[in-house]
């Protein structure tokens, strides 16, 4: 809890107060009343929210008590009701006006994180809201409306002048295993009393509630075998690194609420190395937030659509000034808690799939970065991944992710549960052989020529690492099962000068994003241009493809070609009709793919890294990447987004020789390299 002084807590006393004020008098002119009195009944609930948990009123609460409590926080945004909600840029405008309707939307957004503040007993969060608010309305009051600009400026210093608050908490979130109000509750908590999954705050609907009462059912074994496979693939990230895990001190979990049983005993696992678990919730502050990307723990999401409409939000106050006053609190608060940083091993991911795929809606009325916006975005992640690095080093830390299914994948949930079960668990060894076989001729050419067929028009050259000493030296890694949870893949980072073609997916789902006849164009391994055909305008295509994938970058670099080896998933999927659920965690192991963005082995490139074989995989920098040595923020983009083309769409997958010749590894979908035979047995399930 959040310590406050005499003096905050009679400012507390006082906007709380004013807004309940605010809920009966009639000061200002439609349409704006309407606005603010729903605003302010929200702000005062919350308020007392969060004095009923201080006071520990909600220890005796009723499960029926705890979702009403649940309903009535999530109702606005969600489907059903987002149409006639504020928090709808698009109603927002049309009901308060061009002028003032979006910044109002961002307030909503805002207000919406007092939910968080309320149970984590975030007093001094609660009470800047709750002043933003105040600040806001006091400018309706008056006899003319406020321009944009007066509202804008208020937002903006807003933002700006709690940065050392809001930002710097953060940063302490990532790194302090002291604050541990969500490790409490999986640790502390009866876990068959499913009203431990309202205490937290998140949305709770019933995929939550099933994963909970599943993981319930499963005998303790079955759990320990399962959170076994996530934590010990953690470990050899850093075995296979070449890292020291003993220097570290904690570790980051990220999961979706539902998996508690097995993250509470990843907990007592992780204990075992000597790591204390970091656990922090994805963003509320719109300064933390990635766009609409959740990082850390999160509930159901109650509307992905309300999310993408706020992901540019930060056009309202990202300029230069503001850039600069980020970056100056990063690096105090990194500096602040540097001792945390240094000792802190890197992320544990959890990730679910199986929920119903999202199509997004481009609307007018949202905020969008202006283009010297989008530069400056750019440069602001590139300067933070910097600032990061410098204190939680790269080249220290590491990272696993395995993903599990929800129950709203459908009635063949538990069955295709224990399916993922096996493809996180196969035999890894066996994945190992086969990929040294193919790594071995892969090693012997200078490209590989990636075909698609059918409708799909991928044409696609990629070049090779020359190696120097093939007794000793591997351009490919051989990866099993360890940090990318289930095996098996191939990787490297291209060599930029000479890769060249066309890279097409009919479908594809990237950070819960779906996209159809994604296209990419490559010449000299950089992205020359793409586009997609989810809307009707051209143009929009490309700016859904520029924010979404080249995260605002005029172009990017092909920073890893691999082949994906697990034909058991690809079966899997294609049997139970669920490849369009799937992460790209898994559908990266279904095919060959190939990343735009850093290479694999971004800030880590010194770190020698070697094959079970013991060659050394010498492939971890490109022509990009090497600048490192010259001026960082030309060396790194901050993101890495990985495209598979499935088995079915592939054509031809051949390493090709100096002397003209070529090796084919995959011919119409299927493995035709002497060795890698086995690879074709779960096909026999599966009918193409």
């Amino acid at each position: 809890m959040q310590q406050f002084d005499e003096l905050k807590k009679e400012r507390m006393q006082l906007a709380a107060e004013r807004i309940s004020e605010i809920v009966t008098e009639a000061a200002i002119p439609a349409p704006f009343a309407r606005y603010f009195k729903e605003e302010a009944e929200f702000i005062s609930q919350m308020l007392d929210l969060a004095e009923t948990i201080r006071t520990g009123k909600t220890a005796d609460w009723t499960l029926q008590e705890w979702e009403q409590c649940n309903q009535r926080m999530y109702a606005d945004i969600l489907p059903e009701q987002y149409e006639h909600c504020f928090g709808n840029p698009e109603y927002a405008v049309a009901e308060l006006g061009e002028v003032h309707g979006r910044i109002l939307s961002f307030l909503y957004t805002e207000i919406r994180g007092m939910i968080v503040y309320a149970f984590e007993q975030r007093w001094e969060d609660l009470l800047i809201v709750c002043e933003l608010f105040i600040e806001i309305y006091n400018c309706f009051e008056e006899e003319e409306l406020p321009t944009y600009r007066q509202i804008q400026q208020i937002v903006y210093w807003y933002v700006s002048d709690y940065s050392d608050q809001t930002l710097a908490c953060r940063i302490r979130e990532a790194v302090d295993p002291t604050l541990d109000f969500a490790t409490r509750i999986i640790t502390e908590e009866d876990l068959t009393d499913l009203r431990y999954l309202y205490k937290y705050g998140e949305y709770v609907n019933e995929s939550v509630l099933g994963t909970a009462r599943f993981l319930n059912s499963l005998p303790q074994e079955e759990i320990d075998r399962i959170a076994s496979v996530y934590t010990e693939g953690y470990r050899m990230g850093f075995v296979l690194g070449n890292k020291d895990l003993s220097k570290k001190k904690t570790v980051n979990i990220r999961y979706i609420l539902g998996f508690e049983r097995i993250i509470r005993k990843a907990i007592e696992n992780f204990a075992q190395m000597g790591l204390r678990p970091v656990i922090y919730r994805s963003a509320a502050h719109s300064i933390n937030k990635k766009e609409h990307i959740r990082i850390g723990y999160y509930g159901a999401i109650p509307n992905k659509q309300y999310e993408y409409d706020h992901k540019g939000d930060a056009a309202i106050y990202l300029d230069r000034a503001f850039m600069e006053r980020k970056l100056g609190v990063m690096r105090s608060a990194y500096e602040e808690y540097k001792e945390q940083a240094n000792t802190h091993a890197g992320p544990a991911c959890v990730e679910t799939f199986g929920e119903v795929p999202f199509v997004p809606v481009n609307k007018e009325a949202a905020y969008r970065l202006s283009e010297k916006q989008q530069k400056m975005a750019v440069e602001l992640a590139n300067e933070t991944a910097q600032i990061t690095n410098r204190y939680i080093i790269g080249e220290e830390r590491s990272f696993t992710i395995i993903a599990f299914p929800v129950p709203e994948i459908g009635e063949q949930f538990e069955e295709i549960f224990a399916e993922t079960v096996k493809i996180n668990t196969l035999d890894y060894q066996l994945y190992q052989r086969i990929q040294q076989t193919i790594i071995d001729a892969l090693d012997q050419g200078c490209k590989v020529h990636i075909l698609g067929k059918d409708s799909n028009r991928t044409d696609l050259t990629v070049s090779l690492t020359d190696l120097k000493d093939p007794q000793k030296e591997t351009i490919f890694e051989n990866c099993v099962a360890d940090v990318n949870i289930p095996v098996g893949e191939v990787f490297t980072s291209p060599r930029l000068a000479g890769t060249t073609g066309v890279l097409h997916v009919s479908e594809v789902y990237l950070e819960e994003l779906r996209y159809e006849n994604l296209e990419i164009h490559f010449q000299d391994g950089m992205v020359t241009d793409y586009t997609c055909s989810n809307f009707e305008d051209e143009e929009e295509n490309k700016k859904y493809v520029r924010e979404n994938v080249l995260f605002h970058h005029d172009t990017l670099p092909m920073g890893e070609f691999a082949i994906g080896t697990n034909t058991t998933a690809y079966v899997m999927a294609e049997k139970y009709g669920i490849g369009n659920k799937l992460p790209i965690l898994i559908a990266e192991k279904m095919g060959p793919h190939f990343a735009v963005g850093d290479t694999c082995y971004s800030w880590s490139e010194d770190t020698a890294v070697y094959n079970p074989d013991g060659k050394e995989i010498i492939a971890r920098d490109n022509e990009v990447s090497i600048l490192r040595k010259e001026d960082l923020s030309k060396a790194y983009f901050g993101c890495h987004t990985d495209i598979t083309i499935p088995y079915k769409e592939l054509g031809l997958l051949a390493v090709l020789h100096k002397d003209g010749s070529q090796t084919p590894i995959i011919q119409n979908g299927r493995f035709i390299l002497p060795g890698t035979e086995e690879l074709n047995k779960p096909f026999a399930n599966v009918g193409e």
